[in-house]
C-alpha cells in the first residue's frame, strides 16, 4: 500500500509517496521517471510520513533545514541503493563529481553506472542528487531539470532570491 500527497514547493508541485516503512518518493511534476499512480495508491494527506516530509521540505526551502530526518524507503537495486546512500553523505552546499561519488560508493571508475543510478533516485532533494556535478563542475543531468538543480544549489549557497527565478 502506498500513500501519496502533494507539496507546493517554490520550484513547482512535488508528489510525495510513502509506504509502510517510510518515504518512497519525492517527484517534481513531469520530471523524468515520474511514476504512474498504482492501483494500491491512496491519497492520504494525514499520513505521518508524508506530513513530516512536507514539514521538512518547507523548512528546507525556507532555509532552516540542512538535513532531513524522515524515514526513507526507496525501491531500487542493491547497486542503486548503495549509490543513493553515498549521495546522502554529500554535505549541504557541497558538490562532488560523479567520479567522486563512484569512489564514495565503493566502485571507483564507474562514473557512468553511478550516473545512471543517480538519475533513478526516487527521493530527490532529500537524497540530494542535485549536489552531483560533472568532473569540470558543470551542472549535468537532473531528473527534475537543470533549472531546478541550479535553484536548489543556489538555495544551499544562501542565494534564496534565485530559488524562484530558476
Amino acid at each position: 500500500m502506498h500513500s501519496y500527497d502533494s507539496y507546493a514547493s517554490p520550484q513547482g508541485p512535488i508528489l510525495l509517496v510513502a509506504d509502510e516503512k517510510g518515504l518512497a518518493g519525492v517527484y517534481f511534476e513531469k520530471q523524468k521517471h515520474f511514476p504512474g499512480r498504482g492501483k494500491d495508491w491512496r491519497h492520504d494527506p494525514h499520513n505521518k510520513v508524508l506530513a513530516q516530509a512536507k514539514r521538512e521540505l518547507h523548512e528546507y526551502f525556507a532555509g532552516r533545514r540542512r538535513r532531513f530526518d524522515v524515514a526513507l524507503s526507496p525501491a531500487g537495486t542493491a547497486f542503486q541503493k548503495s549509490v543513493w546512500k553515498a549521495i546522502s553523505t554529500i554535505d549541504f552546499g557541497e558538490t562532488i563529481s560523479y567520479g567522486e561519488l563512484a569512489r564514495r560508493a565503493g566502485v571507483p571508475g564507474s562514473a557512468r553506472a553511478v550516473g545512471a543510478a543517480t538519475g533513478r533516485n526516487p527521493i530527490g532533494i532529500i537524497v540530494p542528487c542535485h549536489r552531483v556535478v560533472g568532473a569540470d563542475g558543470s551542472l549535468t543531468g537532473y531528473a527534475g531539470g537543470l533549472g531546478r538543480k541550479k535553484a536548489l544549489l543556489a538555495l544551499e549557497r544562501g542565494e534564496r532570491d534565485l530559488l524562484s527565478a530558476a
